[in-house]
């Protein structure tokens, strides 16, 4: 058992967490702060900084050989820049750069968040064992990574199995991406709330969720408005999976992430289109199950990257 760690940094609209993390896979000294998403470029990343020096400060920085850092994307792994659709102000932004001022020469990789948490999941959740997979995060957008012949493929900006923009949907809204019809318009939690109330349909209480989750508890309960959104959504997941599938040949899909929280609500549905798109021998009976590792799926992800190398 090797005594050596790695660190590990989770940058997302919300929040930023950190870890070291050792080559079991256990999460020391763990930090958090709140992403200022909306403040300046320098702002944000102080915050960053503030995590990565909090994880300096201890006493196990000395084992640390690598930092790993999971971030929303766009980004450009060659380069070390990120550009988080969800964080206005970093464009092109020298991430690894404003990094490396804390931790000098020590190797740093950047990876999207989607493929550090296909990585995670390979490692400690529910692709482990799988040689072939996408692990996809249906929340408030749609994000994706794959595994394939037993290792993250991240491409080489970092970017790769982005599924949730894809276009299954060509005469589809515009994105915000500048795409049309892609799947994350359609399937993230953002867009079912706004699909099923542009129909009509309003939670059973004044002042009640509207949000996915609200959607989705109508959905349980048999509203068919409600289950028209969740449909729309697995049809757009079924299409991207399909497609990749197709492409990659993956054995097995991992969704996490907050609409996945519906449970069958989604699950069933997907299945359905999935048995409908997915026809070619080589892509039919693929394995769909939730994701294992909740919130910190990120984090392990990131950390995972650089066990891996």
């Amino acid at each position: 058992m090797t005594t050596d760690l790695v660190a590990a940094v989770d940058i997302g609209g919300t929040k930023i967490a950190g870890a070291l993390v050792t080559g079991e896979g256990e999460l020391l000294h763990r930090v958090q702060r709140p992403t200022p998403a909306r403040e300046s470029a320098a702002d944000v990343l102080r915050a960053v900084t503030d995590v990565v020096t909090h994880l300096t400060d201890t006493a196990d920085w000395a084992r640390v050989r690598s930092l790993g850092i999971g971030s929303a994307g766009p980004l450009d792994a060659r380069l070390g820049t990120v550009s988080p659709v969800n964080i206005p102000n970093w464009r092109e932004f020298p991430l690894v750069d404003g990094v490396r001022k804390v931790v000098g020469e020590l190797p740093v990789t950047l990876v999207g968040d989607g493929a550090a948490i296909a990585a995670g999941e390979h490692w400690l959740g529910a692709a482990r064992g799988r040689r072939n997979a996408l692990c996809m995060v249906v929340s408030t957008g749609v994000g994706g990574g794959l595994i394939v012949a037993d290792r993250l493929y991240a491409g080489p900006t970092g970017n790769a199995g982005h599924i949730g923009h894809i276009s299954v949907d060509f005469n589809g809204d515009r994105c915000p991406c500048g795409g049309r019809g892609c799947v994350e318009r359609i399937a993230s939690g953002t867009n079912i709330a706004r699909y099923a109330l542009a129909a009509g349909w309003r939670p059973a209480e004044p002042g009640g969720d509207a949000t996915a989750a609200g959607v989705a508890a109508a959905a349980a309960a048999g509203d068919p408005i409600a289950l028209e959104a969740f449909d729309r959504s697995a049809r757009a997941l079924a299409a991207g999976i399909a497609a990749t599938a197709t492409l990659v040949e993956i054995e097995t899909v991992v969704i996490g992430g907050g609409v996945s929280q519906s449970g069958e609500v989604l699950f069933a549905p997907v299945r359905r289109a999935l048995a409908e798109y997915a026809t070619l021998p080589f892509v039919q009976g693929i394995e769909l199950v939730p994701a294992q590792l909740g919130t910190d799926a990120g984090l392990v992800g990131a950390a995972a990257v650089c066990w891996q190398e």
